[in-house]
């Protein structure tokens, strides 16, 4: 497991990530992570009762450049449970690249194979700031669920294991 800060407006979130189960998305968040990609990103989607996303948009809501991209990896037998996380993706099951959600229900439907044959890679979960991501998750959103108010990741850095 790698264990993974994102220092958040509202709190810190700690990842630990599984490279065992998830290899090729978990090597794939790190370059993104090691690239400084994910610093000054936001939760640029929260919904109520399903999860929230971030690590695509910055504070103006451009979206920043993702050019890599993963192989789904949602066979890996991981599940899309509270607070797992998950490749975000498009109709396209290996479209994956540094989006990410954080699940705050159980999403049995996103687990392979889904409702499109491929389902959606869970690679860790939230081993601490359970209570940020419940926060996050409830927070007043406008237009296409975005935040009305925006939670910004400040900084994201691999830590000693939190567990």
């Amino acid at each position: 497991m790698i264990n993974v800060r994102l220092s958040t407006t509202m709190g810190d979130i700690v990842l630990a990530l599984d490279d065992v189960k998830a290899p090729l998305s978990v090597a794939n968040f790190m370059s993104y992570l090691n690239s400084g990609h994910y610093k000054g990103t936001i939760f640029h989607r929260v919904i109520s009762g399903f999860m929230i996303q971030t690590g695509g948009f910055d504070t103006d809501m451009r979206i920043k450049p993702a050019p890599q991209k993963v192989q789904n990896e949602a066979r890996n037998g991981l599940k899309n449970v509270k607070y797992s996380v998950a490749m975000a993706r498009t109709s396209d099951p290996h479209s994956a690249s540094a989006q990410f959600f954080i699940n705050t229900v159980d999403n049995a439907f996103l687990d392979y194979p889904g409702q499109d044959g491929w389902g959606y890679a869970v690679f860790g979960e939230v081993v601490q700031g359970h209570e940020v991501v419940d926060k996050i998750g409830q927070v007043q959103t406008g237009a296409q669920d975005v935040p009305r108010e925006q939670i910004v990741i400040d900084s994201a850095e691999v830590v000693a294991g939190a567990e």
